[in-house]
């Protein structure tokens, strides 16, 4: 399912706490990696000429850091190639991606420019809200340890909808959990329907509702159970109740020792026009911990934007 790994770094040691999660992924699946620097004239914004030996120092620095991190990860048997790019990190990392057949980048939320009020990087931004290929999001402030490994994954959040696209995420959970032993949590939240009423509602209405929660909690249950058949790994299931199931799944990650989220981009009601639904989207603006996002939808499947396609045109004049 994944066969090479695309992890860019910029020599922080935040952007490293992505390693031992690529590892794990590496070796699960027996992928390759690509580890790439881009290089950016300058990181401030302001136009100032850069010195040819300064510059060529800081190539040289570039390539011998992951030089050092190629070879460590070789030592662990993992077929590791290391790039050295110069231009926008955002662009040269999807153009790299694009051209190579990457198949999974992971990222770390944040890097060189430190820890931010916001949950994920500009960078990661860009990439994530271009990117074609599945995401890996691994939350900064969980650094690495200065020893690289493996991790081992103690219990995954697998969120369900019921839906065939939502389910593609299961060969993926399949082979991690076979290869990590981790605990694999399938859930579904039921959303009590809405009635559209200026008033209170009435006994007969909550009757209604009720008997209406009970109805899809029962369809849900069964739906749990067919799935969890179905795998070749053990896993719990858990029918949740809430009228806002993001959240609800948010408390899941806080409450249940959830050290890994794996969603599909889309689920039921999920746009093809978009590279991601919105249950999606919130966990990558919002979550805490490390999210593994399986991409549904080949690149001919989603058209460009119109802020791509006014890019485009403007860079053809």
């Amino acid at each position: 399912m994944f066969d090479h790994l695309l992890v860019p770094l910029d020599g922080s040691p935040l952007a490293e706490c992505v390693l031992p999660h690529a590892i794990t992924i590496a070796q699960a699946f027996g992928a390759r990696i690509s580890l790439l620097r881009v290089l950016e004239e300058c990181r401030t914004g302001e136009s100032l000429a850069v010195d040819p030996l300064d510059w060529q120092m800081w190539r040289a620095e570039g390539d011998a850091y992951l030089g050092d991190l190629a070879a460590q990860l070789q030592d662990l048997g993992i077929e590791t190639r290391q790039v050295l790019l110069d231009g926008p990190a955002a662009e040269r990392i999807l153009e790299y991606a694009q051209e190579n057949d990457v198949d999974l980048i992971v990222l770390s939320s944040h890097g060189w420019s430190g820890l931010t009020p916001w949950n994920v990087g500009s960078v990661v931004q860009k990439i994530v809200l271009r990117s074609y290929a599945s995401t890996f999001i691994i939350r900064a402030y969980q650094l690495a340890d200065e020893e690289l490994s493996r991790l081992q994954y103690k219990r995954i959040m697998v969120p369900l909808d019921g839906s065939r696209r939502a389910e593609v995420v299961l060969p993926a959970v399949s082979t991690l959990a076979r290869h990590t032993g981790a605990q694999i949590a399938l859930t579904h939240v039921v959303r009590p329907p809405e009635l559209p009423s200026r008033s209170p509602l009435s006994s007969e209405d909550v009757e209604l509702v009720e008997r209406m929660v009970e109805r899809n909690r029962l369809q849900a249950e069964q739906y749990l159970d067919d799935v969890r058949a179905r795998l070749d790994f053990d896993a719990e299931t858990h029918l949740l109740i809430s009228e806002s199931p993001t959240i609800r799944l948010h408390e899941f990650v806080e409450t249940q020792d959830v050290d890994l989220v794996i969603l599909g981009a889309h689920g039921h009601s999920g746009r093809t026009q978009t590279l991601y639904g919105s249950v999606t989207l919130n966990f990558i603006a919002n979550g805490t911990s490390p999210l593994l996002v399986v991409q549904d939808l080949s690149p001919g499947e989603v058209g460009p934007t119109l802020a791509e396609l006014s890019s485009m045109e403007r860079k053809g004049h």
